[in-house]
């Protein structure tokens, strides 16, 4: 099996190497995740390389991890003159060694990764909070996440986290975006996620009734803008753009049928599993991904074929639940939220519009409902709307129901 994968001298620095004793490991490691025999022999001539590397750098075995890796990347491989046959790509070479360090810390030979720093513990902490109390979404946690690592870096750097030590005048110009010339939009987020920060902490015990205070509020009419939506020759269009030379066609078809037929979030398209459609009574079951619950939906026909043919010709054989898969190695790993929205605005781009917004296909299917005389209570379940508010926008924009109840203009004849 090794001397089909790798040439001699590729063969030899694996061998006279302190990785030798995890090769047959990490090659079934590969093939179990469903990679193609082709990708194997790249990864292992890619671990060949950085085998040699290791033993010309005297480094031990408790000495691999993501700092040598790191080490490797950056000094040696801009300069490397390691004699042909040697893999080059830092791509392949970073993919490759990361499985291999994984292999290495299954298997006990070096140790678990380094404990995380301060701020990362304490996002650590905050996250689950957000996830176990406050219900919210992947999304939304990441991007408070992502919002809150620069407030506490640029206050406390390294050091140990003291929320009471941050400082008011902090908060507010870090709220207000000084300097990097936000809109009332993003001050409005910032300034949520520093509160709902800070009450977490808040709950934890710690004074910083203060620093609460001291977050600015932009002003914000909530729904006072009107939603983009899509005529229905132009969701057809949308649907109509997907020809037999597209890869993964099925796929990014079904995945599109979803949100243009039943108006599902992107990220609840792709959490959709194979129980969660009752084939015999035509309905599909929706996990909230902003809170725990499961609702129940009629499931169009043509949106069940859709799913049906993807299925049948096109998923591939995987143990994952997951409807829609990846169709490259590891098959076992559910797509990720941005594989559904790419499906939708490639879709957009094939019909020569420049839209960046799936969400648009959401609006549309409330529009449509409400043309076709649906309640509004109807729209909000279907939507999935925790207010009916929420949902009574798209009343704006029913010109024809509208212009029998609107007023004649002051001197129009």
């Amino acid at each position: 099996m090794k001397a089909d994968l790798l040439q001699p001298d590729p063969r030899q620095w694996i061998s006279s190497s302190v990785i030798a004793s995890v090769e047959d490991e990490y090659v079934a490691q590969l093939r179990a995740g469903g990679y193609h025999s082709n990708t194997v022999r790249v990864y292992l001539a890619c671990v060949a390389h950085f085998a040699k590397w290791v033993t010309e750098a005297g480094l031990g075995l408790m000495l691999i991890n993501e700092a040598a890796q790191q080490q490797f990347l950056d000094q040696h491989l801009p300069s490397c003159t390691c004699r042909p046959p040697v893999r080059k790509l830092r791509h392949e070479l970073r993919v490759a060694i990361r499985h291999l360090l994984g292999v290495l810390r299954a298997q006990g030979q070096i140790p678990l990764a380094e404990q995380k720093d301060h701020v990362s513990c304490e996002l650590a902490y905050f996250d689950r909070h957000m996830r176990d109390v406050g219900g919210l979404a992947d999304t939304t946690r990441q991007q408070r996440i992502q919002i809150v690592r620069r407030l506490l870096i640029e206050q406390f750097g390294d050091g140990e986290i003291v929320p009471e030590k941050l400082d008011p005048d902090h908060i507010r110009h870090f709220v207000l975006g000084q300097g990097r010339g936000w809109s009332a939009g993003a001050v409005r987020v910032a300034g949520g996620t520093v509160g709902c920060y800070l009450k977490f902490r808040n709950m934890l015990g710690d004074d910083v009734g203060k620093l609460l205070r001291a977050i600015p509020r932009a002003a914000h009419w909530r729904l006072a803008a009107l939603p983009d939506v899509l005529s229905s020759a132009q969701i057809d269009a949308v649907l109509a753009s997907f020809d037999d030379r597209l890869p993964s066609r099925r796929r990014a078809y079904a995945m599109v049928r979803c949100v243009a037929d039943l108006g599902l979030r992107c990220s609840e398209v792709v959490k959709l599993r194979i129980e969660d459609i009752d084939w015999r009574n035509g309905i599909i079951r929706i996990a909230r991904t902003k809170t725990h619950f499961t609702d129940s939906l009629p499931l169009p026909t043509a949106t069940g074929t859709a799913i049906a043919d993807y299925l049948r010709h096109e998923r591939p054989q995987t143990k994952s639940r997951a409807i829609f898969v990846r169709h490259v190695a590891p098959y076992d790993v559910p797509i990720k939220e941005g594989v559904a929205k790419h499906a939708v605005i490639a879709a957009f781009a094939r019909c020569g519009w420049h839209r960046t917004d799936p969400h648009v296909l959401r609006h549309s299917v409330a529009s449509r409902l409400l043309r076709d005389g649906t309640p509004m209570k109807h729209i909000a379940d279907i939507l999935r709307h925790r207010s009916l508010d929420t949902s009574k926008i798209y009343t704006k924009i029913d010109l024809r129901r509208l212009s029998a109840v609107a007023m004649p203009w002051p001197g129009r004849a």
